[in-house]
């Protein structure tokens, strides 16, 4: 994606970045650019800044050009399956296949939940991100099934969004890795950066000279094993936030990678076209308000269960 960059100006000398982002971006929101941050697509002069980092006059910020852009809505596709697992007048909790994409990269790009969504429920279309997320409060990766968080109206985006930023949402997810020296529990607690190398995976800071060096986010992930199966465990971990590819990440950094997640490490298994992770549980106790009130879950897909059935 191309890249934008703008230069912070003397007024804004000593701002929080993510409020300098908002000043000089034209078209940029508050909920876009800070999940941009987070997500790490954010550089200033070149480096990833943490989240609360200030910036100073003459710094050069680097961001995705579409943060500032009035993106096109996704196309609406009514006729898409949509599996919602949960929903009351303010949220819809959605169930994503495997192999579907949470939102388009372009606005001419069908297939993703977004598009089903926007079908079925064309009035979330400008809730959100952007008008390609409608009411989309977190992604999974396209190969990662599970449960989806969607707002039905801009207020309830609000509450679900700073939920979700202040760890508030529990999320609890499934999935298989080789069983042996795995322990039975234990919290993996290494932070993560972008990859300084390979855009498409990120990068798990174990020694402290690369937390010094890139200013990783923090990412802790506890875990317990469910079921050891052969040469298979099955596992249910938990992640607050889960950054991009945490999970795919720390177990491939405690040298237990995804089933599947051949981009991690991770063996080819017959009969998975994935890397085997499901977003099992998402939970909130509302924060005052019933109608935000959820505990869902969903059951493991045929794929998954099929290598850790018992025989």
């Amino acid at each position: 994606m191309a890249k934008l960059e703008v230069t912070v100006t003397s007024e804004l000398n000593g701002a929080r970045l993510d409020k300098a982002i908002v000043a000089l971006v034209e078209g940029a929101s508050r909920a876009r650019v800070k999940r941009a941050i987070e997500d790490g697509t954010v550089s200033v002069n070149g480096r990833i800044v943490a989240k609360g980092g200030v910036v100073k006059e003459g710094d050069r910020i680097q961001v995705d050009e579409a943060l500032g852009s009035s993106a096109a809505a996704c196309i609406p596709e009514p006729d898409a399956p949509l599996v919602v697992r949960f929903e009351t007048s303010k949220l819809l909790v959605v169930d994503k296949p495997a192999g579907q994409p949470t939102a388009p990269l372009r606005s001419d790009e069908t297939g993703t939940l977004a598009n089903a969504i926007a079908g079925h429920h064309p009035e979330l279309v400008g809730i959100g991100y952007s008008p390609r997320e409608p009411g989309i409060v977190h992604r999974l990766d396209t190969e990662t099934s599970g449960l989806v968080v969607v707002a039905r109206n801009p207020e309830s985006f609000e509450t679900l969004r700073d939920a979700l930023q202040f760890e508030k949402l529990s999320k609890e997810y499934l999935l298989i890795c080789g069983s042996e020296g795995l322990p039975d529990q234990g919290t993996i607690e290494y932070p993560i950066t972008n990859h300084p190398k390979d855009k498409r995976r990120v990068y798990p800071c174990i020694h402290p000279r690369d937390v010094m060096r890139y200013a990783p986010r923090p990412a802790s992930t506890t875990y317990r094993v469910e079921r050891r199966v052969g040469a298979w465990a099955l596992v249910r971990a938990e992640a607050a936030r889960a950054v991009r590819h945490q999970l795919r990440a720390h177990f491939a950094a405690i040298e237990h990678p995804l089933a599947g997640d051949v981009l991690y490490g991770g063996v080819a298994v017959e009969g998975l076209t994935r890397h085997a992770l499901h977003a099992s549980r998402i939970a909130y106790d509302g924060g005052g308000d019933k109608e935000l009130v959820f505990d869902v879950t969903s059951p493991l897909p045929d794929d998954m269960a099929k290598l850790v059935a018992d025989s």
